[in-house]
């Protein structure tokens, strides 16, 4: 666990007082994010208490409480009753393995959820018949939902399945593989494209995070054993709240 003098340090050294724009403890918000995501501070690193954050910088507690409170808000920070406010955990994802966001969570200890938005039946658009190789005007399947882990939202994600495999979307309840599974149709494999983006005012809306935020914009299509596509996948995940990890092997040549 890194020392609070460690962490003073290196406040002072950002001078966030002088440098910067908006109120202060925006400001102090701003540092105190740099140091987390420089590694100063690390996941489950205990924050020094706001008074000695107060004292040692010489700012008003209510200035350190307003920074605290918006990290919490974002994400960043947890508090836990009498014990202090620590660096929440972040989500790890393995890219190397094709699993649903319910066995991610569940396999961590973490409760997911889904707030459904919406469940269903159209013609496939030019993007989604491409990206599932579709003949124009076929059926599909669309589900729109924000995801969750122990009630914090998490990702914003869009799915379009062949209607041929959900034939009905309201039979779909936590898992969309699950569900897929249920019909004999689970992917067996998926591509997938990763890009940094900023979340735009309504997506970071719904997921309760500032505008111009960082976010992971994932673009998956998954396939069944004989290749045919079965699922095309768009999603925002907070950049906050979720890491992907990548394994490789290393060429000897």
């Amino acid at each position: 666990m890194i020392a609070s003098d460690d962490v003073l340090k290196s406040l002072r050294a950002r001078d966030f007082e002088n440098t910067g724009h908006g109120p202060l403890y925006r400001r102090l918000q701003t540092a105190l994010k740099g140091i987390i995501d420089d590694g100063i501070l690390k996941v489950e690193d205990a924050l020094p208490s706001e008074r000695d954050l107060a004292t040692e910088l010489g700012i008003s507690r209510v200035t350190v409480r307003n920074a605290v409170r918006a990290l919490v808000d974002d994400g960043v920070l947890v508090q836990r009753h009498g014990a202090g406010t620590f660096v929440a955990p972040r989500v790890e994802q393995a890219l190397s393995r094709l699993t649903s966001f319910t066995e991610d969570m569940t396999t961590r200890g973490m409760n997911p959820g889904a707030v459904w938005l919406e469940k269903s039946v159209g013609y496939a658009t030019p993007e989604e018949a491409m990206a599932l190789n579709l003949s124009p005007g076929t059926e599909v399947a669309r589900f729109r939902r924000l995801r969750t882990a122990n009630d914090k939202p998490m990702a914003l994600e869009f799915a379009v399945v062949p209607k041929q495999f959900i034939p009905t979307p309201e039979d779909v309840d936590k898992s969309l593989y699950d569900a897929l599974a249920k019909n004999g149709k689970k992917p067996d494999r998926a591509l997938q494209r990763l890009r940094a983006e900023l979340f735009d005012s309504d997506t970071a809306r719904i997921l309760g995070v500032p505008e111009g935020s960082a976010a992971l914009y994932i673009e998956r299509r998954s396939f069944l054993a004989n290749g045919t596509p079965v699922e095309f996948t768009r999603s925002h995940y907070r950049g906050d709240s979720y890491d992907f990890i990548a394994e490789m092997q290393v060429d000897a040549r």
